[in-house]
């Protein structure tokens, strides 16, 4: 998820709740579909969920959600299921239990259109009961959560050698322009999941979360929230997104900066980054990653680069300027190495994070750029098709290559 002037320059392509507290209240009117949900109707998100068997999430959920006879009880339908939702998905890529359908197990698609179909039961459910938007909101945040991993990151006790690996990903995204995207960074969270890798150094357990591309959910912290209690326990973490056309990127640089690109709800923000703490806000941050060891090993098929350009504001100036080499003292974000879209910001507040958690010099972590998952030449119709399926199959291969070399060098 690049700036939109790298939107525009690759070939067209598109690249790239807060929880509230229950309270007791009169009812409140169910809360109209969103722009997500709405796009929920088309043919090819249907088609995609009939084709993984994800087509009975939403009526099965709301089944459940219906039998419900108070808060308590919805509030359990709805963690229960939205963690089911999530694990559903992991075991689906991973390959355990039916694949309900002929569409290629690794797809994150399925688990982005079934949550946005519970969402919607949700957001449109008037239980007898009374539901205050209070509670409303706070379903919807639990659902959010669990049906993302959120709240599933595990780890084993302490052994001996086994490092610990966090990874994220983020849901599809522009899908105004092409409704059958997928997102590779998706993808490889439900690949890598619960997984374990061998590095020289001894075994690396992958625990992995999704995020939305939405810029309220990262305005009211989704990505500190997630984070914090984990980091001082890992290893090595990195985010993951979608980026540039064959070829993946270890961002180097951060910037604070949003520059105004729509996300999956049409909503544009052109804002310096909110963060908690402003006063002691960079403007940039940088990543702790072993990127010289990830770009001069031989991870896959594409191309690894280490992306050093920003575009600054220089300081005393007021004209952004493209800076090849990194930002330069004193000056203003417009652009981190990774744009100026949701990508750029999570790994901009994963890494102040690690900052303000006093880990920059013990924990290495950063933002991997993958490579466009593009379907065949010929294929403007078809939800999928072989060069799809092989093309997001090398990437997540190579993000998990990536990801052991990195816990390697670590």
């Amino acid at each position: 998820m690049l700036s939109l002037r790298v939107h525009l320059g690759a070939l067209g392509l598109a690249l790239l709740t807060s929880l509230a507290s229950p309270v007791t209240a009169s009812a409140a009117p169910a809360f109209a579909p969103t722009v997500e949900e709405q796009r929920l109707d088309r043919a090819v998100p249907q088609e995609i969920l009939a084709r993984s068997g994800f087509d009975s999430v939403a009526p099965e959920f709301a089944r459940a959600l219906g039998s419900a006879r108070g808060y308590a009880q919805a509030r359990a339908v709805v963690v229960r299921e939205g963690s089911a939702l999530w694990r559903r998905a992991v075991d689906r890529a991973q390959g355990r239990g039916p694949a309900g359908g002929e569409l290629s197990r690794g797809d994150d698609r399925p688990l982005y259109w079934a949550r946005l179909g519970m969402t919607r039961e949700v957001r449109g459910w008037e239980p007898e009961f009374g539901l205050s938007a209070a509670q409303r909101t706070a379903l919807l945040g639990e659902l959010e959560r669990t049906s993302r991993g959120q709240t599933d990151i595990r780890y084993p006790a302490r052994a001996k050698g086994l490092k610990r690996v966090l990874v994220t990903g983020f849901d599809p995204f522009t899908l105004d322009r092409d409704i059958r995207i997928s997102n590779p960074s998706g993808a490889s969270a439900l690949a890598l999941d619960g997984t374990v890798v061998r590095t020289a150094t001894g075994l690396a357990r992958i625990e992995t979360a999704v995020f939305p591309v939405r810029w309220q959910d990262f305005t009211d912290g989704t990505v500190e929230r997630t984070l914090r209690p984990h980091l001082p326990e890992v290893d090595l973490f990195t985010t993951v997104s979608q980026g540039r056309v064959g070829r993946f990127d270890i961002e180097r640089t951060n910037g604070a900066w949003r520059g105004g690109f729509g996300d999956n709800e049409n909503i544009g923000r052109t804002e310096t980054i909110p963060v908690p703490t402003p006063s002691t806000q960079p403007q940039w941050t940088t990543t702790t990653l072993p990127y010289a060891a990830i770009t001069a090993a031989h991870t896959g098929p594409f191309p690894v680069y280490d992306n050093t350009a920003v575009t600054e504001i220089p300081a005393g100036a007021t004209t952004p300027v493209d800076r090849p080499d990194g930002p330069t003292p004193g000056s203003t974000a417009r652009e981190g190495g990774g744009g100026d879209y949701l990508s750029n910001e999570i790994a901009y507040r994963a890494t102040l994070l690690r900052d303000r958690l006093n880990l920059h010099n013990t924990l290495p972590g950063g933002h991997v750029h993958t490579p466009v998952l593009q379907f065949a030449a010929d294929n403007t119709t078809e939800v999928t098709d072989p060069d799809f399926v092989r093309n997001r199959e090398d990437i997540v291969a190579q993000v998990r290559e990536i990801v052991r070399v990195a816990t390697n060098a670590s």
